[in-house]
């Protein structure tokens, strides 16, 4: 009964978030139409002459987590084929600790180690690069997934059975070509689920992006410059004072919709690539 109590709070408070989103969303689309929200290139909720392009803000999103993932897969398959196929156990035992402390690190303390140490010295190297911008944040957001890629994929490998790696050294494999035609096709449902989680952690980040890729709501082109994402505007929104009810503080719900909409999206996406293409053995 505990254990099932348990269980149930969790999906309870899951509701919980729905209904409130669901809910508040509805009152901001009864003032805005559908239509303005999902084409219009501006974002000036608090201007005067008000807009609502939710597009300016998912640019900067998806501009950020395309960059996470151009440095976190990679990096995260390279180093989960080396813990897999190549490294010894106690060297192991080592580096997955170490990447899970990683993961531990608070994401403010990311935030400013991306504004206040990386960005100078990517502006020593990278003319034109602002101060606030979507290059740095990605980067360390990559690195802050890091350890969700390679443990899962890492995990997925391991799972695949030693006689299919026996099998390809009796046929003359190396190990690179043991691991690249052979383990890596055999876990691919978990690594695609990996890199899934890895989006969808990516798309929710908040306090790097709040901190060292600006505030100003654009559609993001280029990622030298800043720009706003959903999750840094709903921060920015929040820590003001608006009044309650208003079509401003509505837009925080109908920000939080699009991004919860997003990330179940990914969600759904890896559970099914792991029921289409999961090997049983």
């Amino acid at each position: 009964m505990v254990l099932f109590l348990a269980a149930a709070l969790s999906v309870l408070v899951t509701a919980g978030i729905i209904y409130v989103l669901l809910s508040e969303s509805i009152r901001f689309f009864a003032q805005v139409s559908l239509w303005d929200f999902l084409t219009d290139t501006q974002w000036t909720p608090v201007f005067e002459d008000k807009h609502f392009g939710i597009m300016t803000l998912l640019s900067g999103t998806l501009m950020t987590t395309l960059i996470a993932l151009a440095v976190a897969v990679p990096a995260g398959t390279v180093l989960a084929i080396y813990l897999s196929e190549y490294a010894k156990p106690r060297i192991r035992e080592v580096v997955k600790p170490f990447l899970e402390l990683i993961a531990g690190v608070p994401t403010v303390a990311f935030g400013y180690f991306a504004l206040l140490f990386l960005t100078p010295i990517f502006q020593e190297f990278i003319p034109g690069l602002a101060r606030f911008n979507l290059l740095v944040p990605g980067i360390v957001i990559g690195l802050m997934i890091l350890p969700y890629i390679v443990s899962v994929s890492e995990d997925a490998m391991r799972a695949v059975p030693n006689s299919l790696r026996e099998g390809a050294y009796a046929l003359g494999f190396t190990r690179l070509q043991t691991g690249l035609r052979v383990v890596v096709p055999g876990a691919f449902s978990g690594i695609t689920a990996a890199y899934l989680l890895g989006m969808s952690r990516a798309v929710g980040e908040t306090m790097v992006v709040a901190i060292a890729a600006g505030q100003q709501a654009k559609i993001a082109t280029n990622p030298m410059e800043g720009a706003a994402t959903i999750t840094s505007y709903i921060v920015q929104l929040s820590m003001g004072d608006l009044p309650h009810g208003s079509i401003a503080y509505l837009t925080i719900f109908a920000a939080g919709l699009t991004l919860f909409l997003l990330t179940f999206s990914f969600n759904i996406l890896a559970f099914w690539l792991r029921r289409r293409y999961r090997e049983a053995y």
